[in-house]
């Protein structure tokens, strides 16, 4: 979805800047569309559900909750 009056703002600002600044915009602004989140539409991922029963999938959240968001000043 394009927002008429952002559009109207960049053209502006693009229409008094030298070809290599509007080169270096087209690459920022290519940049930023590729760094978009990328993922599966929740359709596609209704495949697989039920596939885990319950005490699995119990298990598997409490084997996350154990190992993650803790520090080991050892680690390092």
């Amino acid at each position: 979805m394009l927002d008429s009056a952002i559009q109207q703002q960049i053209t502006e600002q693009l229409d008094q800047m030298p070809a290599e600044l509007q080169r270096r915009v087209l690459h920022f602004a290519q940049a930023l569309a590729q760094s978009l989140p990328r993922g599966e539409p929740g359709r596609e991922l209704l495949r697989f559900a039920g596939f885990l029963d319950e005490t699995s999938a119990r298990e598997i959240m409490d084997a996350v909750e154990a190992g993650c968001e803790r520090v080991d000043i050892d680690e390092w």
